[in-house]
């Protein structure tokens, strides 16, 4: 057993690595630039959690992902392995405690979010860190030809030069051809290295079922086909909805979006893993860093704008190679609904420039100000005050963010956070807090750990439980014991930040580039234009359109989509005939259940076309095969 194969068995239980995963490691691991690309459910974090626990010194992990950053640190906490975040919404001080912790604290691991390479507080601080490598996850937003792409990347480079020998892995799900060479351009490989899973899922059936009648189709798909599910839809407002309706029919559902509380979702996401729930209604906000292996279908109520958001989606269905469905549920407006995406993710400059120019009204913010400062946003308000809407202006900020003028960053739950600020010692030798703040200090000491030295996340609702405190009166006693610097108590925000990159300009000044703008306006265009070509086409397997569309060569068709189903059927038999045996196997099965070989002998008809016509029923779910014997699926 090499020394990989020891810590995955040690700290995951593990005995062996899955595809890729190992030759991913071993490259990494030999100080070679690295780039992965492992499909959604491929097990990316083992890849770069390995090889860093396998070395000396601290992995530098950038991801854009707050709320995957927080649930990764977590795992590795229980896991005993040390590991820290940095993010926006922090205050200094916690940035500042954190770095500090980097440098003296033997800690393996620093999650932290783009933008914060760029701190000059972060850049001084990296200096005196023991570095053993970089994992830039979601790498592909580094491209500008990619789908996501984030401004904030680009400044990996300038991180690398201040780490000269500091190897770099990036990971991705998804990645077209062009975005893989680019990823390693603008990343600064020394030489090209790429490992690359095959994006095939055999076990994965694709289905577009055209329909004006969604929610009708979408009670049949979910009684035909049993199991755990995930349905996709665009709005927060629609979660709430079909979660309702499906409940109404029996199907016990729950609704997840970024809006709800941290707990909430939690607490949701839990219930479904546990099969408590069978179905998440959610925004695309659901899935990143889910585990899940037996989601039986992923379906989608509205049409993803890109393949790559789509193909990363619906790959959250049948991680344990067991047979799964990735549907979507196509109307013909839903092509209008599509191209007004374009309109409200790309507003007219003017327009951009105009919301701009109100932000410093909102903000009241003189000329030549505003150079880093963070200041809290508030959509809805900022919309009613200007008379605008919130989607294009969303869109106008984050355009605004991608020219370099601000940063302005999604709605973020900081939950609370605690810091000691005196030593334990030095706790003990208070007098005079009170029966009740004793109590509560007792009890974040033994529920929290790490407190004097990093802030701890807090619960109020659970010291509530454990004390028997209101959760008034726990936040009248941190603010007290705060005020007497006993601690640093940070009570919760739920909150989108700006942050000006730059002072405020005058409108002439300001520039929003082709780069940004136009180019990028152009690719978005043709993502929308390859969705619409995948649920339109009814001549190509949807299997070897995703995997044309990422580069991949194949020359099968997967034999399971609703293409290749439809073609089978009507290629091998003749409309009329197969209707004709469908019509005779179902009504002799509709008496009583018989083997394939007992159907063959009641019917007239050559053995091989009835076989065909079960094969088919079989794979669209009409049938079922038990112990030998074919049945009705109800």
């Amino acid at each position: 057993m090499n020394k990989y194969q020891e810590i995955l068995k040690q700290y995951w239980g593990y005995d062996s690595f899955r595809d890729l995963q190992e030759e991913i490691i071993t490259s990494i691991g030999e100080g070679k630039d690295t780039l992965g690309l492992m499909p959604t459910g491929g097990g990316k974090s083992i890849t770069f959690q390995v090889p860093a626990l396998a070395q000396e010194g601290i992995c530098i992990v950038i991801t854009p992902l707050i709320a995957l950053m927080k649930d990764q640190v977590q795992n590795l906490r229980k896991r005993g392995i040390k590991a820290l975040a940095i993010y926006s919404g922090m205050t200094r001080q916690e940035i500042l405690t954190a770095l500090e912790n980097c440098i003296f604290g033997n800690y393996k691991f620093l999650y932290i979010s783009p933008e914060r390479l760029d701190t000059e507080i972060f850049r001084t601080k990296l200096r005196s860190m023991k570095v053993s490598m970089i994992t830039v996850d979601e790498s592909h937003c580094i491209s500008q030809w990619g789908y996501d792409f984030r401004p904030a990347y680009l400044k990996i480079a300038e991180i690398r030069e201040l780490l000269p020998g500091v190897p770099v892995l990036a990971l991705t799900a998804t990645a077209t051809p062009e975005v893989v060479k680019d990823i390693q351009t603008r990343l600064n490989f020394r030489e090209g290295n790429v490992f690359r899973m095959s994006f095939e899922r055999k076990n994965l059936a694709y289905i577009v079922r055209k329909t004006d009648n969604k929610t009708k189709e979408l009670l049949h798909i979910l009684q035909r086909i049993s199991g755990s599910a995930i349905i996709y839809v665009r709005n927060r407002r629609r979660t709430k909805e079909i979660t309702e309706l499906l409940t109404n029919e029996g199907i016990t559902a729950d609704f997840y979006h970024a809006g709800l509380d941290n707990a909430v979702k939690d607490l949701r996401q839990k219930r479904w893993q546990s099969g408590e729930v069978r179905v998440m209604v959610a925004t695309n906000a659901f899935g990143m860093g889910i585990d899940k292996p037996d989601v039986r279908i992923v379906l989608h109520l509205d049409l993803p704008d890109s393949p790559e958001a789509y193909f990363q989606e619906a790959g959250r269905a049948g991680r344990d190679g067991e047979k799964a469905y990735a549907v979507i549920l196509y109307a013909k407006s839903d092509k209008m609904t599509l191209h007004k995406r374009i309109v409200d993710t790309f507003p007219e400059k003017e327009y951009i420039l105009n919301v701009y120019e109100h932000l410093q009204y909102y903000y009241q913010m003189a000329m030549g100000d505003g150079f880093q400062c963070i200041r809290e946003f508030n959509l809805e308000e900022f919309c009613r005050k200007f008379k605008y809407f919130p989607v294009p202006v969303d869109s106008a900020l984050k355009i605004l963010t991608q020219a370099g003028y601000l940063e302005y960053t999604d709605e973020q739950d900081n939950s609370s956070r605690i810091l000691f600020t005196i030593r334990r010692d030095e706790l003990y030798k208070l007098r005079e807090m009170g029966k009740e703040a004793d109590a509560l200090i007792q009890t974040i000491l033994r529920s929290y750990t790490g407190v004097f030295t990093d802030y701890a996340y807090i619960s109020e609702e659970s010291l509530a439980l454990r004390t028997g405190l209101t959760r008034q009166q726990i936040y009248n006693i941190l603010v007290t014991l705060t005020k007497r610097r006993i601690v640093d108590y940070i009570p919760r925000k739920k909150t989108p930040y700006i942050i000006y990159t730059r002072e405020r300009l005058d409108l002439r000044f300001l520039h929003i580039p082709p780069i940004v703008y136009e180019e990028r306006k152009a690719r978005y265009e043709a993502r929308i234009k390859a969705m619409e070509e995948y649920v339109t086409t009814e001549n190509v397997c949807r299997s070897r359109m995703l995997l044309h569309y990422f580069g991949e060569k194949n020359e099968h068709n997967c034999g399971q989509c609703d293409v290749c189903l439809s073609n089978r059927a009507s290629n091998d038999l003749s409309e009329k005939s197969y209707e004709e045996l469908k019509r005779q196997i179902l009504e002799l099965l509709g008496q009583s259940p018989l083997t394939p070989a007992e159907i063959a002998d009641k019917i007239k008809a050559e053995k091989e076309d009835i076989g065909q016509v079960i094969r088919y029923l079989l794979d669209e779910d009409g049938l079922k095969m038990q112990d030998g014997m074919l049945h009705i699926s109800k």
